[in-house]
């Protein structure tokens, strides 16, 4: 029986995960201003839609900027066949001021999001052109984990100041008296002697301590995850978008000897970040190849958990991801994600690693993609 559940609940974890990316909720709410004596039927169905319209709005304002963009270019279309893209509508409330004459509706609409996406995309300037006129894209995502953490002691540095000043006066005096008789044969003598000695001594000691603590960060590196599964999820996300997509691995050939993806993960097992002659190299050899477009960047697979709400294994994956023109002077930056996180869920390590890893990599390649998309639909 505990096989089952496990088995059930991973199945919905699954489920939850494809769906989630498909189906979002959002609420909306919107007010007409009616005439005559009471609401028309009429009047209510118009602010429906305008409550609805709203939600669909919402959705994109939550999602990002560039998501945003891409509602306002869409607007129309929605408008004009809202059954395609609202797959139920929920009224939450409605309110008539009679004084005003104003009705206003709240919603709660499950949204298609794969078809709002397809919208957009279809829209852009990429989506409209021919298959010769698209622009080639070229693509290397490393994902990885970490292997080793070095870490260093504190350096320490004790600094000792001390300064001694003293003093000493002294006083010495000696008075005395002598004296003679003579008298029938005699001599008597007598002598008087006295000394009086003062001494005074002082002495100041100080002591200033001081010094410093050196902290140095630790060091990180990496072990490559194999994730030629994940090369399907960024070529079907940014073909959709209207590029010709190769992977780095095919323009390397054809680069002059200039772009090794070795070179990129060997740089990315030690460190966040391309060493520079490694990025020179990668866009000399782009435009060597003449494909103008670059996508690049890094999952890192975080430590697995257990999920509070399944009970299952829980693994987060954090993205951070660039999109590159290279066809000018200085290399431009045209869309960017992260650092963003994303978690999956599964029976396993394994398994919930997996789902995290495709989960991230389609919404890095979307966003990236919606950035874009926005850009050439200015």
């Amino acid at each position: 029986m505990q096989v089952i559940r496990t088995f059930v609940a991973a199945a919905l974890a699954c489920f939850a995960i494809t769906s989630v990316a498909q189906v979002q909720q959002a609420r909306g709410k919107a007010s007409v201003v009616y005439q005559g004596w009471s609401v028309s039927a009429e009047d209510k169905a118009k602010a429906t839609q305008a409550a609805q319209l709203k939600a669909v709005e919402f959705y994109y304002a939550e999602a990002g900027e560039s998501e945003s963009e891409n509602f306002d270019a869409a607007r129309e279309k929605i408008l004009a066949n809202p059954d395609r893209y609202i797959l139920e509508s929920t009224v939450l409330g409605e309110e008539t001021s009679t004084d005003k004459k104003q009705y206003t509706v709240s919603v709660r609409v499950a949204l298609n999001v794969a078809n709002l996406r397809n919208l957009v995309k279809s829209n852009s300037a990429v989506a409209k052109a021919g298959a010769t006129e698209k622009s080639p894209l070229a693509f290397v995502f490393v994902s990885r984990q970490v292997a080793t953490v070095k870490s260093f002691d504190d350096r320490v540095y004790k600094r000792v100041d001390e300064s001694v000043s003293g003093g000493r006066t002294e006083a010495n005096v000696k008075t005395g008296v002598e004296g003679e008789s003579i008298s029938a044969g005699q001599i008597r003598t007598n002598a008087s002697t006295s000394s009086k000695t003062d001494i005074a001594a002082n002495r100041t000691h100080t002591v200033e301590t001081g010094g410093s603590t050196v902290k140095r960060a630790s060091e990180a590196t990496f072990r490559l995850i194999p994730s030629a599964n994940l090369n399907q999820v960024f070529t079907g996300m940014f073909s959709k978008a209207g590029f010709r997509v190769a992977e780095a691995a095919y323009v390397e050939p054809m680069s002059g000897g200039a772009f090794k993806v070795a070179n990129v993960e060997n740089d990315y097992q030690s460190g966040d970040d391309l060493k520079s002659t490694t990025l020179q190299a990668m866009v000399t050899g782009m435009r060597n190849a003449k494909v103008p477009y670059l996508a690049y960047g890094t999952l890192d697979v975080g430590s697995a958990d257990k999920d509070p709400a399944t009970g299952l294994v829980r693994v987060s994956v954090t993205v951070n991801a660039k999109l590159l023109d290279v066809t000018q002077a200085f290399p431009e930056t045209k869309a960017a994600v992260g650092p963003v996180q994303y978690a999956g869920v599964g029976p396993s390590e394994d398994e919930a690693r997996g789902n995290a890893l495709k989960l991230a990599a389609n919404s890095a390649a979307r966003e990236l993609t919606s950035q874009i998309t926005a850009l050439r639909m200015q």
